[in-house]
C-alpha cells in the first residue's frame, strides 16, 4: 500500500492544516496561561533553535530527495543505454535469431517508457508483467543460439542481455528507495513543536491568529517540495523517459 508521501499535494494539504492548527493552539495557550514579558526573551531564545534545527533537517530532508531524483535520472539514462548497445550486438548472432531479439527490444523499449510515464497502478501492474515476460523471451532469444555456437562473439550478446535486465532492476531498487516514514515523522514533529512555540510566542491573541498561518504555510510548501521530488509517479517533478524515448526514435518506433 502507498503512503501518504506518495502524494505531495496531500502532504501540503494535511501539513498546513496540522501546523496551522498547532500555531493556533500555541497562541491560545499563552493568552490562558498569562505569561509575562520578562519570558519572552527565553522563548525568542528556543524557537530560534529550534527554526534553525527545523531548517537543517528540511535542508538534509531536499538534499536526500535530490540524490535519489538524481539516481533515478542516471539509471533511466543507462536503460537507455543497455537497451541500444544490444540492440547493435544482435549483429552477432545469426540472422533469424538477431531480428527476433531486435523486435523483441523494440516491445521492451515501449514498455520501458510506459512503466516512467504511467500513474495508474493497476496499469503499472500490467506493464511489469508483461516486462517480465519480454525479459524471459529475451533472455531465450540469445542463450539458445550462444548455447548453439559458444563463441566470445556470441557471448558478447549473452553480456549485453544481462546488461538490459540488470538496469530494469536497478531503477526499480531506485523507485524504491525513498525517504524513510520514520524520517517524515520525526521532521513533522520538530515542525509541531516549532508552530506551537511560534504562537505562544505571540505578544497578543490578535497578531498570533493574524500570523498563525504564515509558518505553517512555509513549512508546508517544504513539505510538498520535498514529497514532490521523492515521489517517482505522483509529484509534479517527475522522471521523463527522454533517453528512452529517443532510443526509440532511432529505432524507428
Amino acid at each position: 500500500m502507498e503512503t501518504l508521501t506518495h502524494y505531495p499535494l496531500r502532504v501540503f494539504a494535511l501539513a498546513f492544516v496540522v501546523l496551522w492548527l498547532a500555531s493556533l493552539a500555541g497562541s491560545w495557550l499563552r493568552a490562558r496561561s498569562g505569561v509575562g514579558e520578562e519570558r519572552d526573551a527565553d522563548l525568542g531564545v528556543i524557537l530560534g533553535a529550534s527554526l534553525t534545527l527545523l531548517a537543517l533537517i528540511i535542508g538534509f530532508s531536499f538534499s536526500m530527495a535530490t540524490n535519489r531524483y538524481d539516481q533515478r535520472k542516471t539509471f533511466e539514462e543507462a536503460e537507455a543505454n543497455a537497451i541500444g548497445t544490444e540492440y547493435l550486438r544482435a549483429d552477432v548472432l545469426p540472422a533469424p535469431d538477431a531480428a527476433r531479439v531486435r523486435q523483441l527490444l523494440t516491445l521492451y523499449t515501449r514498455q520501458r517508457i510506459a512503466f516512467y510515464v504511467t500513474q495508474d497502478a493497476t496499469r503499472l501492474d500490467q506493464i511489469n508483467s508483461a516486462t517480465s515476460q519480454t525479459q524471459s523471451a529475451l533472455w531465450v532469444a540469445v542463450r539458445v543460439p550462444a548455447s548453439a555456437q559458444p563463441t566470445p562473439v556470441s557471448a558478447l550478446a549473452v553480456a549485453g542481455m544481462n546488461d538490459v535486465i540488470n538496469s530494469q532492476g536497478y531503477t526499480q531498487a531506485a523507485l524504491w528507495n525513498r525517504i524513510p516514514v520514520a524520517a517524515w515523522c520525526l521532521m513533522g514533529a520538530i515542525a509541531l513543536c516549532c508552530v506551537v512555540l511560534f504562537g505562544y510566542s505571540s505578544r497578543s491573541k490578535l497578531a498570533g491568529r493574524e500570523l498563525a498561518f504564515v509558518l505553517p504555510f512555509i513549512i508546508a510548501i517544504a513539505f510538498f517540495l520535498i514529497a514532490d521530488i521523492d515521489a517517482p509517479r505522483h509529484g509534479l517533478i517527475r522522471v521523463i523517459p527522454q533517453n528512452l524515448e529517443s532510443l526509440a526514435a532511432s529505432l524507428g518506433h
